[in-house]
């Protein structure tokens, strides 16, 4: 998928597909290929799906926060005109795309959110993990997902390059605080376009009450639970998750 990466000034994307654009925000530890099956799946339903990379180890470390990451999306979204669009984030991706609608709700006619950062989260696991030991950062990964199987050597390999690149590393301590800092629970109530929630029931990095708490706090929301799923319902379950999400969009008439 990486093959039709398309760049245009300081933006790098991909682009599939035509009709209401659905635009993919991936997380901290996460690659665009994460969506492969949101790719295969939306534009055969008359979507656009767009996946710009973030800037996450590329701005300012003063900058280097949930707002920088909400205003980039911004101004993507004005760059390339879109209208009416559909967020999707996944972890910090779901993070950013809350911080998004709160900031510029202009341009967004609803949000889908997995495994959502923005309340509180376990960061992989509850510790920082040690740069050297890949032993340790396979375990890790691999508790991500309900099945380890899922990390596969080159997901474990992509984090453990990552981590070992001590510019990266410190950037992503610096995006997890920003991501802690910038709790959003008193925003939550103000945001009144539709919300899909779509949640692991063994997600062990934002667990299951983190997605009540969504639910709950969001005026205008629908939970929806996948089992025998972690953290990243879109790669576990791929045909599961594209069938709730196609059937709420349906629904909800976007």
């Amino acid at each position: 998928m990486e093959n039709n990466l398309i760049t245009e000034g300081k933006f790098k994307y991909i682009e599939i597909g035509e009709g209401r654009p659905i635009i993919v925000l991936h997380g901290l530890m996460g690659q665009l290929s994460n969506f492969d099956g949101v790719v295969n799946f939306f534009p055969e339903k008359g979507y656009k799906v767009v996946l710009p990379e973030l800037p996450l180890y590329s701005l300012p470390i003063v900058k280097t926060k949930v707002s920088s990451f909400a205003k980039f999306v911004n101004e993507f979204i004005e760059f390339k005109g879109y209208k009416d669009v559909i967020l999707l984030g996944n972890s910090l991706g779901g993070h950013i795309a809350l911080s998004t609608l709160r900031a510029y709700p202009e341009h967004v006619a609803a949000l889908v959110i997995t495994g959502s950062s923005g309340l509180y989260e376990n960061s992989m696991g509850g510790t920082y993990p040690r740069r050297h030991s890949y032993d340790y950062i396979k375990k890790k990964s691999e508790e991500v997902f309900y099945d380890p199987k899922v990390a596969t050597k080159e997901v474990v390999d992509d984090v453990f390059a990552t981590l070992n690149d001590r510019a990266k590393l410190i950037r992503t301590i610096t995006i997890a605080k920003s991501a802690i800092r910038h709790n959003m629970t008193k925003d939550l109530p103000n945001m009144d376009v539709p919300v899909c929630i779509i949640w692991g029931k063994q997600d062990g990095v934002t667990p299951p009450e983190v997605a009540k708490d969504f639910h709950e706090l969001l005026p205008d929301s629908d939970l929806f639970w996948i089992d025998q799923c972690g953290h990243a319902a879109m790669m576990e379950h791929p045909q599961e998750f594209n069938e709730i999400l196609y059937q709420w969009l349906t629904d909800r008439d976007l």
